[in-house]
C-alpha cells in the first residue's frame, strides 16, 4: 500500500504540493472565527447530582448558585459608618440594575453579619450571573472593570467564581503567547542544529503549520455539532507544532540517509515512503487511539481535548506522509540547500548509539533493574496523591482578583462564594412543612464545617435559629418545593468542604433531597471520572496492543511497550505530586501549593503522554524489525536500530520538551503543571526506557521477541500490516526518477 501511494505522490507531486496549499488558505479562512463558536465551559458532568440539583434550583426556582462577589473595603471606618452604608447601598441598587444580575444581596440590604468581615471594616455584595458559562464569561467582561475600582469613601474589589475564570483564562491567553514567542524560535534554532540547512529545518514548522491550521478547521466544523472547549486550542499549537517536528525529522533524516546511499531522489522518496511513512502513519494512529480515550468521559472539556488531539495528530501525520514526500520529490538534493554545518556520518556500527545499545545488552539484568528502581522511586510520592479543585490559588499571588479572594477566605468567618445549595423539589406546598424545614436546617447547621444555614424558615447556625424570615426568605419557596443554603465557614479547606457536601447528603432529613455547589461538583466530577477510567486505560491497553501485533506480529513487544510505557509515566506522576501537591520547588517555579492536584491534568496528560510514549516506541521498533527481516541477528538489529533511531528520537524529544517548556512558563499553576509534567515524561522516555530498558528487555527475550502463537500469527499473515522486505533497496524506478524536481 504505501510503495503504490509513495510512486502516486512522486508522479503527481506538483499537484499535490498546489492541492495542499489551496486546501490550507481556504482552512484557514474558515476556520478564521473559530474561537469565537468556543465554549468556556465544560467542567461538569450533566448526569450528576450536583448539575441535575442546579438546573432544579434555577427551574423551579429561577435561582443560581453565586457566582459573582464585590468585596467592598470601608475608607478609614467601619462598613456601619453611615457615609459608608449610603455607598453601599448604592453600590447594591447599581449592581442589580445590570442586565444578566438577579439574586443581588449585600450587608446593607440583608444585615446580615456573615456578609461583613470579622474586624467590620469589609462588606460582601454577592450575586449570580445568570445564563451558561459563554454568556457568563460575556457578562463577568462588562461587569469587572466597571466595579473594579478605589471611591472616596470605599474601594470595591470584583471577586467570585465568573472573576477568578475570566483572570484565569486571561492569563492563559497571554502565556500561551509569551510561550510561543519563546518555542518558535528556539525551535527554529535547534532544527538548523540538528538538520544543518535551512531548507530541511524549515520542513517541519511547515508541517506544524499545516496541523495547527487543519486542526482549527476541523474544530470549527465540530463547533456545528456539539460544544467544543476553547482550551483545546492550547493542544493544537503545542501538539501541532511537536509532532510536525517529530514526524517530519523521522520522514527527512530518513529521505536523506537513502540519498546517502545512492538512491535518486525519487527512488529514496519510495523507500523513505515504505519504511518512515509506514512507520509515521501507524505512529500517529497510535497516538490517536491513545486520545480518543478521552471521548469516554462525561466532561465536554476531557472530550474536546479527544476532537483536538485526534484532529491534530492525524493531520500532522497525513502531511508528513503525503504533502512532506511530495515536496522532497521537488527538492531532491537541495533538501541540504542554505547549510549551515555539515554533520559528519559516522560508519555503520559506531556512535553514541549503538556503543550504549551494546553496553546495555552486555549487562541487562543489572542496568534494567536499577532503572527500574529510580522510575519506581521517582513514582513513589503519587502512592499518596490528592485530588481537588481548581481555585483563585493557581493565580500569581500579585493578580487582583487573587488578592481579593485571599481576602475574602481570611478575613470572614464564613464562605459565602463556597456556599452549597440543598434542592427539595416535589414536596408540596413548602409553607405546609414549615415545622420540618425548621428541624432540618437546625440539624444542618450542627454539622461540623458549617458557618450558617439560610431557609425558608430563618438563619440558623450551631442548631439555633438566630434570625426569622424576612423579606429575602421568600426566594426559597416555590409551588411545589424548597431550598436551603449551606455556608461553610470561611477557615474550611477545600477538603473540609467536601466533607461538609458528604455530611449534608448522608444527614436523615424529612424529604429527600439534592445538594449543589463548587464543592459537590468537585465530588462528582471525580467520582464520574474515576469510574471510567479503567475503562479509558484498558481500551488504549487493548488498542495499542492490536496495532502494535498488526505492525510487528508478536505479542511479548506490544506487552513490554505497554509496561514501560505505564513504568516510565510513574515516575511523571510521582514528579507531579511531589512538585506541585507537596509545593517543592514552589519557589523556583513560582506557584501556590494548594494540597492537591486537579483532578482532569493527569488524566489529560496520561493519554497525552502515553501516547507521545507509544510514539518513540514505533519509531524505534519499527527499525529494529526491520534490520531483523533483513539479518535475523537480534542483537545486532537492536543495537542498529538504536544507532538508526537514537539521535533523531532524542533530538524531537528535545524539541518537543522545549515546546512543554515554555508552556510550564505560564503563570498559572495547572497550565505549568501541564508543561512540567509532559516535559519529564517525554524526557525520561526517550532517555531511560528507550536507551536502557528497551535493549535490555529485548536482548533477554532474544528471538521471542518476534514470537506469537499460531493461531495469533494466522490473523498477522492475513490482517498483518507489513510490507515485505523493507530493508531491501528498490531496484525499479518510478516515473521521471532521474529529475530531482
Amino acid at each position: 500500500m504505501f510503495e503504490r501511494m509513495a510512486y502516486a505522490l512522486v508522479r503527481r507531486r506538483r499537484l499535490i504540493l498546489v492541492a495542499t496549499v489551496a486546501l490550507v488558505v481556504a482552512g484557514g479562512a474558515l476556520a478564521g472565527n473559530v474561537v469565537d463558536r468556543l465554549t468556556a465551559g465544560g467542567f461538569e458532568d450533566e448526569s450528576s447530582e450536583s448539575f441535575v440539583a442546579a438546573e432544579a434550583l434555577e427551574k423551579d426556582f429561577g435561582v443560581q448558585a453565586p457566582n459573582l462577589v464585590l468585596l467592598v473595603t470601608a475608607e478609614g471606618g467601619s462598613v456601619d459608618d453611615p457615609a459608608v452604608a449610603e455607598a453601599g447601598r448604592a453600590l447594591t441598587a447599581e449592581l442589580a440594575g445590570e442586565d444578566g444580575i438577579e439574586g443581588v444581596a449585600s450587608y446593607w440590604s440583608t444585615g446580615a453579619p456573615t456578609l461583613r468581615s470579622d474586624d467590620s471594616s469589609q462588606a460582601l455584595v454577592v450575586a449570580t450571573i445568570n445564563g451558561d458559562a459563554d454568556e457568563a464569561r460575556e457578562r463577568i467582561e462588562v461587569i469587572s472593570p466597571k466595579f473594579n475600582g478605589n471611591g472616596d469613601v470605599i474601594n470595591v474589589a470584583v471577586g467570585g467564581f465568573e472573576e477568578v475564570f475570566r483572570a484565569v483564562s486571561a492569563q492563559i491567553e497571554e502565556d500561551l503567547l509569551r510561550a510561543e514567542v519563546i518555542a518558535f524560535p528556539i525551535t527554529l534554532i535547534l532544527l538548523l542544529f540538528v538538520f544543518g540547512s535551512l531548507v530541511s529545518a524549515a520542513l517541519p514548522m511547515a508541517i506544524g503549520g499545516i496541523a495547527i491550521i487543519g486542526s482549527f478547521f476541523v474544530l470549527r466544523v465540530l463547533t456545528g455539532f456539539t460544544d467544543v472547549s476553547v482550551f483545546a486550542l492550547n493542544l493544537v499549537t503545542a501538539m501541532g507544532l511537536g509532532l510536525g517536528i517529530d514526524y517530519s525529522l523521522f520522514v527527512v533524516s530518513r529521505f536523506r540517509e537513502e540519498l546517502r546511499r545512492g538512491l535518486t531522489p525519487h527512488e529514496a522518496v519510495v523507500q523513505t515512503v515504505k519504511t518512515a511513512g509506514r512507520t509515521v502513519a501507524f505512529s500517529g494512529v497510535t497516538v490517536a487511539l491513545s486520545l480518543s480515550a478521552l471521548l469516554i468521559f462525561p466532561l465536554t472539556f476531557l472530550r474536546s481535548f479527544a476532537y483536538a488531539g485526534v484532529a491534530v495528530v492525524m493531520l500532522a501525520a497525513l502531511a508528513a506522509v503525503v504533502f512532506l514526500p511530495a515536496l522532497l520529490a521537488v527538492l531532491g538534493h537541495r533538501v541540504d540547500k542554505l547549510a549551515v554545518w555539515r554533520r559528519k556520518e559516522r560508519p555503520v556500527g559506531e556512535g553514541f548509539w549503538h556503543r550504549a545499545a551494546t553496553t546495555v545488552m552486555r549487562r541487562p539484568v543489572p542496568i534494567a533493574t536499577a532503572v527500574i528502581v529510580v522510575l519506581l522511586l521517582l513514582g513513589a510520592p503519587f502512592l499518596g496523591v490528592e485530588f481537588g479543585r481548581t481555585d483563585h490559588r493557581v493565580l500569581p499571588v500579585e493578580s487582583d482578583v487573587r488578592r481579593t479572594m485571599d481576602a475574602v477566605g481570611a478575613n470572614f468567618s464564613v464562605n459565602n462564594a463556597e456556599s452549597l445549595q440543598v434542592v427539595a423539589a416535589g414536596i408540596g406546598d413548602p409553607l405546609a412543612s414549615s415545622d420540618q424545614i425548621h428541624a432540618y436546617a437546625a440539624a444542618l447547621s450542627e454539622l461540623d464545617g458549617a458557618a450558617s444555614v439560610d431557609a425558608l424558615t430563618g438563619t440558623y447556625a450551631n442548631g439555633d435559629r438566630i434570625a426569622g424570615p424576612g423579606e429575602a426568605s421568600a426566594r426559597f419557596a416555590a409551588e411545589d418545593g424548597t431550598w436551603l443554603s449551606v455556608i461553610p465557614a470561611g477557615d474550611t479547606t477545600a477538603t473540609e468542604r467536601e466533607e461538609l457536601v458528604r455530611d449534608v447528603r448522608a444527614l436523615d432529613g424529612p424529604f429527600g433531597v439534592e445538594v449543589s455547589g463548587l464543592a459537590a461538583a468537585d465530588i462528582d466530577g471525580r467520582e464520574s471520572l474515576f469510574s471510567r477510567l479503567p475503562l479509558a486505560a484498558g481500551l488504549i491497553a487493548a488498542a495499542t496492543f492490536v496495532l502494535l501485533f498488526l505492525m510487528f506480529g508478536s505479542v511479548l513487544v506490544p506487552a513490554k511497550a505497554i509496561v514501560l510505557n505505564l513504568l516510565s509515566l510513574t515516575a511523571t506522576f510521582g514528579a507531579l505530586v511531589w512538585i506541585f501537591q507537596h509545593g517543592n520547588l514552589s519557589g523556583a517555579l513560582d506557584f501556590t501549593s494548594t494540597g492537591a492536584l486537579d483532578v482532569t491534568m493527569p488524566i489529560l496528560m496520561f493519554c497525552i503522554a502515553f501516547g507521545l510514549s507509544m510514539d518513540y516506541e514505533v519509531f524505534l521498533l519499527s527499525r529494529i524489525k526491520e534490520e531483523y527481516d533483513r539479518t535475523g541477528d537480534n542483537t545486532a538489529s537492536v543495537a542498529l536500530g538504536l544507532e538508526r533511531t537514537g539521535r533523531i528520537v532524542t533530538a524531537a524529544a528535545l524539541l518537543l520538551s522545549i515546546v512543554f517548556v515554555a508552556f510550564a512558563t505560564s503563570s498559572v499553576t495547572f497550565i505549568k503543571m501541564f508543561g512540567v509534567g509532559l516535559t519529564i515524561a517525554v524526557l525520561a522516555d526517550a532517555s531511560l526506557v528507550r536507551a536502557t530498558l528497551v535493549p535490555a528487555f529485548m536482548r533477554l527475550a532474544g528471538r521471542a521477541n518476534w514470537w506469537a502463537p499460531k493461531w495469533m500469527r494466522k490473523v498477522y499473515d492475513r490482517f498483518g500490516i507489513s510490507e515485505g522486505e523493507p530493508g531491501r533497496p528498490q531496484t525499479g524506478r518510478p516515473a521521471e526518477s532521474g529529475s530531482n524536481a
